[in-house]
């Protein structure tokens, strides 16, 4: 499944799609969390984006795995070095995709009931501020991993 699509390797295809989305999810969702006055405007982007950019996430790691084992499962020396190093940024930027991802629809949640209940205060006020703080601080922890497994695997293909 996430071995060709029309015949080229599905992962250099696919990997665009997380080089965007998640880092449009994370500064998107920190500004939502962090800029109240910004959340009508973004709501749906950072809802949107909350499910797709995981899924992006998973279906480059999977596509990638797919290709190592299928193009370059003998390889060594530098291009082997430069393939794991990619690799090693795999898992912690799909854990960092999906913790984000949820987070954000969490604090998008948050926000609609407390606007929904009246809550203007007290502890509901607290609760969605908690979230956004850490919301945000995932969204740095994913924007890293997406730029270091974004760099790494440039440079696996390039050079450099």
């Amino acid at each position: 499944m996430f071995d060709e699509i029309l015949g080229l390797p599905a992962h250099p295809l696919i990997v665009h799609a997380a080089v965007i989305a998640v880092p449009a999810l994370a500064v998107l969702a920190a500004v939502y969390g962090l800029a109240p006055r910004t959340r009508p405007a973004l709501g749906w982007a950072v809802a949107g984006l909350a499910v797709v950019a995981p899924i992006a996430a998973f279906a480059a790691k999977e596509s990638g795995e797919s290709l190592e084992h299928r193009n370059f499962a003998s390889a060594t020396g530098t291009l082997a070095r430069r393939i794991a190093e990619h690799e090693e940024f795999a898992d912690p930027l799909l854990i960092a995709a999906l913790a984000l991802g949820v987070l954000s629809l969490v604090l998008l949640h948050l926000v609609r009931r407390g606007r929904d209940s009246g809550e203007g205060g007290g502890g509901g006020r607290a609760v969605t501020t908690s979230a956004a703080v850490l919301t945000a601080v995932v969204a740095v922890v994913a924007g890293y991993y997406a730029v270091r497994a974004g760099h790494s695997g440039a440079v696996a293909v390039w050079g450099g």
